[in-house]
């Protein structure tokens, strides 16, 4: 999905930033220090760090058609969800399965999709070295509806279910918010480089704060549409009988930036 130039240009400029990630750091909740374990460095916020992840890879087309197909019909505009890279270490376990839609615990099932994620290769992926577990089909799944915790309690995916997303450097793997995965074991001395990267409806709270996490300050240098997917535009629905969330003294947040007066 992106040229290998592309690949080597977000390396280069987070580099600084995962060398200063501290895999032991205290994390909010120590459910996700568990989850993610003590050798996986975290790089959140990536569309602040990186231009070329911002402009490149957030607002590439292949991964916005889809959006536009399987989010649009539910919304006034999709936004990002979370843009974060994370690099598994040798000795990363297994995570548990999930489906990345259990953010949204509360929103009542069943439901419209509400994310498209993508896990995207930084380096090469295999079975070996962490590759992305995923089971197709799973978001097609009766137990997608059952509360998050009875799903992991219940749903045990077998072997032969799970397909390892082995890819090379700048290659994706897409899937719905309902899709069960997991990052795998990394049994290799090899630091297994990826992103996360996904989208969600425009009216949803979004597991990072992007405003924060690319102020306006950073955002202002960007392109429109990065700066529309960071959620600094409204979320008009008044054309489709509803209203807008999102704004700023009245006006579009997005064209306050534009005019510096954010």
């Amino acid at each position: 999905m992106l040229p290998l130039d592309v690949v080597d240009r977000v390396n280069d400029e987070v580099e600084c930033a995962v060398a200063l990630a501290d895999p032991f750091e205290d994390m909010f909740n120590p459910v996700m220090q568990a989850f993610h374990g003590p050798f996986t460095k975290q790089v959140p916020g990536v569309p602040g760090i990186s231009r070329t992840f911002a402009t490149d890879v957030m607002c590439h087309p292949t991964l916005l058609g889809i959006c536009d197909r399987i989010l649009l019909p539910s919304c006034a505009r999709y936004q990002l969800n979370l843009g974060h890279l994370l690099q598994r270490g040798p000795g990363s376990e297994e995570q548990w399965p999930h489906r990345d839609e259990a953010v949204w615990s509360d929103v009542p099932r069943p439901h419209p999709e509400l994310q498209l994620a993508s896990v995207i290769a930084f380096v090469d992926f295999t079975a070996d070295n962490g590759a992305t577990r995923v089971v197709p089909g799973s978001h097609r799944w009766p137990d997608r509806w059952l509360l998050p915790a009875e799903q992991m309690a219940l749903t045990i995916p077998e072997p032969e279910q799970i397909a390892f997303a082995e890819m090379p450097a700048g290659s994706a793997v897409i899937y719905s918010g309902g899709t069960i995965h997991a990052g795998g074991a990394n049994s290799t001395d090899v630091q297994r480089r990826g992103a996360h990267l996904s989208y969600c409806l425009g009216w949803l709270r979004t597991e990072e704060n992007n405003v924060l996490s690319t102020p306006p300050a950073l955002a202002a240098s960007l392109p429109r549409q990065a700066q529309e997917l960071l959620g600094y535009a409204i979320h008009d629905s008044i054309g489709r009988g509803g209203g807008y969330l999102g704004m700023v003294r009245m006006q579009d947040p997005v064209e306050l930036l534009g005019r510096g007066e954010l």
